[in-house]
């Protein structure tokens, strides 16, 4: 079978709903942990946030700390790793050869790294659609071929160096830079897209890929054992798994949170370093409790039906990639080469913008659904890996 040939996009009646309805969640948690990013004008700390901080914020810092901060990614990566593995899943059952699957793997990488390219370029310098685009070029064949054992030793040194880089997001950051991301300062709208493409590709990119290796192997793992598709075989594992890792992110995550908070101090630079790998490990706990947690949701979905909301969820899952470049589309007002707002409002009021946006594509996702209209990154997606239908 060639490799051109385009199997489609897997029909309505054959997805699974856990992994559409955690792609559907993730979205906010992404749209919260990346908002904040878009503020600058004043003294930055920990994690982005900034050193000035009113009550409200020291509240919603808190709460994004443990909850979202570090979690939302991990998540992602997961779920990455979940759908590479239906799509090679697909066509190995339909009798395409490996070395095929893997080719189809790694073109599918080309096209988003040149997604992930022009998002940063655009819009965002904190793009992570690059990230998995270079993953899925450098590790195809692994991510199709390689034994669970290898896949586990893969994902268990990924997260250890991980947790040991996180260490040094406890200590203070030098220099009091003025924004997380410097691009959000510039006000030409030029060389604003030539230091989004600096930051992204010097900074971003090499560290998310380490970042979500991790996570990516895991998540293949869980696809190869079907842990989202069967959620009801698997229902005791992932109550223990939801509740033991999303329980593991908040008290991990809550000395850093303290700090970022301007709450405390860390006491020493042990204590701060400890801080920052205990968050560190806790993002990737968290991420997997989350998973679980909507594989739970989707037990209950499938015995009661899909309500209101968990259409939507749905619908925002099946489209997740132009779900995710529109959050950035809606947080243009906020950069100094658009309307500066990011210069004039707080961490509280940033998080009710994302929130807000979240809210505003999951109706647009929804109202798509009914329409029979595919996710238009999707559809983009599909053709230049597969080329046009015939």
């Amino acid at each position: 079978m060639s490799v051109s040939r385009d199997l489609g996009a897997t029909p309505l009646t054959e997805r699974r709903p856990a992994p559409d309805l955690a792609r559907g969640g993730m979205l906010l948690l992404i749209a919260l942990a990346n908002v904040h990013l878009y503020l600058y004008g004043s003294p930055t700390g920990l994690r982005g946030y900034p050193r000035e901080l009113d009550p409200a914020d020291q509240a919603v810092v808190l709460v994004q700390m443990v909850l979202v901060d570090g979690r939302a990614y991990p998540l992602f990566g997961l779920l990455f790793g979940y759908g590479i593995t239906q799509l090679a899943r697909r066509r190995l059952d339909l009798g395409v050869p490996v070395d095929a699957v893997v080719r189809i793997v790694r073109r599918r990488g080309w096209w988003l790294v040149a997604i992930g390219f022009a998002h940063a370029a655009l819009l965002f310098a904190g793009d992570i659609v690059g990230a998995y685009g270079v993953l899925a070029l450098l590790l195809a064949g692994p991510l199709v071929r390689a034994s669970a054992r290898t896949l586990t030793i893969i994902a268990g040194l990924a997260v250890a160096l991980m947790t040991l880089i996180s260490a040094g997001n406890g200590l203070p950051v030098p220099d009091d830079p003025m924004a997380a991301l410097w691009s959000m300062t510039v006000p030409e709208a030029f060389l604003a897209a030539a230091v989004r493409l600096f930051e992204w590709g010097v900074g971003s990119v090499p560290l998310q890929v380490l970042a979500v290796l991790g996570p990516v192997a895991i998540g293949v793992l869980a696809a190869r054992a079907g842990h989202l598709d069967e959620p009801e075989r698997h229902r005791r594992l992932l109550v223990r798994t939801a509740v033991l890792g999303i329980g593991a992110a908040v008290l991990l995550g809550l000395p850093l949170a303290l700090m970022a908070a301007q709450l405390w101090d860390g006491g020493s630079v042990a204590g701060a370093l400890l801080a920052g790998a205990a968050h560190g490990l806790g993002g990737y706990l968290g991420g997997l409790g989350y998973a679980a947690a909507f594989g739970l949701l989707a037990i209950r979905v499938t015995r009661r039906g899909a309500g209101p909301a968990t259409r939507a969820l749905l619908a925002c899952g099946r489209r997740s990639l132009s779900c995710y470049l529109a959050q950035s589309l809606a947080f243009v007002f906020l950069p100094a080469w658009t309307f500066g707002v990011g210069a004039r409002i707080g961490v509280w009021e940033a998080a009710l913008a994302g929130l807000g946006a979240w809210l505003v594509i999951l109706a647009v996702a929804g109202v798509s659904e009914r329409q029979c209209l595919r996710g238009p990154a999707e559809v983009l997606l599909r053709r230049l890996t597969y080329g046009p239908r015939r």
